[in-house]
């Protein structure tokens, strides 16, 4: 396993993984808190890996994980790790066909790494045994039960067995997360960190102001001025990822899209891109805010600002890896100054103003008075209708739509 460890150029473990390996060796539960990107995949997998008897080809270690991608790069990482022990890593969850993983779990693996949905499935079809488990992590805690994983993670803590050893990692901690750790877990060996002390000292930064016709242009100013090669630019919604992805395409960049639309193919062909350095801007939701792992991120541009201020840190979290420096600049729009306030009450290092040369609107958005086509009532848009084209207000919009979907 050394050989495996020096392969990824490990010099000194990270505070995490200092204060999580040796009790995790030892035998004791452990939750361990820490933001992302400080080496807790390591912090598990090392006495993971360290446990399993590679005599018996059945599973003795199970990790959890919210996402496909953080599955994915979880199990690429102990495979690295473990690559010259003999031990067989395999990651499962949904979007791949069934029968491969089912082919791969019944030539016998040593370590699942897999999101609960999967797992579930699995195990219900009997193709998944968990009676020689030894040893479950389940990592992104909180993220597993912010997507309404929580009655999967209890059916699955309760299907293995009862002297297992489990360790819990997640950058909060909350009422639904103690709840789990005292029903599952034995006097574990804690490892936290106040929420007050989010610093994130590697990272520079800013923000910016901007309105609705000048989002855009100073995306683009910024890209040129700062000099930034890769970065990760976060948008609010699927269509937004889109319709940015297109116009940086258009404008000569290499981006592409990261979100929920995606198949699984296509998100595996995007991730594989942007981690060979074939795309250098990847636009994407929140989808790939926690997961990806992925080094030589310089800049985090938030386009559309968080709609909670932890996803803020998670989002930014994906520069600035194992310690090296990065930068993060998120747009503010008018009515977002709260938003952001909250975010810098949340974090001891200073988030300060860049400055453009694009000129901003500091006010409300621009209202247009129309005519719905339908009703004929007056409302407000917050762009200017094209002339001879057709407006319809939100109740008659939304009658068509319904009109639409019963035609078709």
């Amino acid at each position: 396993m050394l050989k495996g460890i020096n392969s990824l150029g490990f010099k000194t473990p990270s505070p995490i993984q200092a204060q999580s390996i040796i009790p995790i060796l030892k035998g004791r539960d452990v939750i361990g808190q820490a933001q992302t990107g400080t080496g807790k995949t390591a912090a598990f997998s090392i006495p993971m890996i360290e446990a399993i008897n590679i005599s018996e080809r059945k599973v003795q270690g199970l990790v959890l994980a919210p996402t496909r991608e953080l599955a994915i790069q979880i199990a690429d990482h102990i495979y690295k790790i473990s690559k010259f022990t003999g031990i067989r890593v395999t990651p499962i969850y949904g979007g791949q066909k069934i029968n491969r993983q089912i082919r791969t779990l019944k030539s016998g693996v040593h370590i699942v790494v897999g999101t609960p949905g999967r797992i579930i499935d699995h195990l219900e079809r009997g193709t998944l045994k968990l009676k020689e488990v030894s040893m479950v992590v389940l990592d992104e805690a909180d993220r597993m039960l912010d997507m309404g994983f929580i009655k999967d993670i209890n059916k699955i803590l309760d299907r293995v067995p009862q002297n297992k050893q489990i360790s819990l990692f997640s950058a909060t901690m909350d009422q639904n997360i103690w709840k789990i750790c005292n029903k599952y877990m034995n006097n574990p060996e804690k490892i936290l960190v106040s929420k007050d002390e989010i610093t994130l000292e590697q990272i520079h930064q800013h923000y910016v102001n901007v309105d609705s016709s000048s989002r855009y242009p100073i995306l683009k100013e910024l890209i040129r001025d700062q000099g930034i090669r890769k970065a990760i630019i976060f948008t609010r919604t699927k269509r937004g990822a889109h319709k940015l992805a297109r116009n940086l395409k258009r404008s000569g960049y290499n981006a592409d899209a990261l979100h929920g639309n995606l198949s699984q193919p296509q998100r595996d062909r995007v991730t594989r891109g942007f981690r060979a350095n074939k795309i250098d801007f990847l636009v994407a939701t929140d989808i790939a805010a926690r997961g990806l792992d992925i080094t030589g991120i310089t800049h985090i541009i938030n386009y559309n600002i968080p709609r909670e201020t932890l996803s803020y840190f998670h989002r930014i979290g994906r520069t600035a890896r194992m310690e090296a420096e990065g930068t993060a600049i998120t747009f503010v729009a008018h009515g977002e100054k709260k938003a952001m306030d909250d975010i810098m009450a949340h974090t001891k290092m200073k988030i300060t103003e860049l400055k453009t040369t694009v000129s901003v609107n500091y006010g409300p958005p621009n209202k247009y008075k129309a005519i719905c086509r339908k009703c004929k009532t007056e409302f407000d848009l917050p762009f200017k209708p094209t002339s001879g084209r057709p407006v319809y207000c939100l109740t008659c919009l939304k009658s068509r739509k319904r009109h639409y979907r019963r035609r078709y």
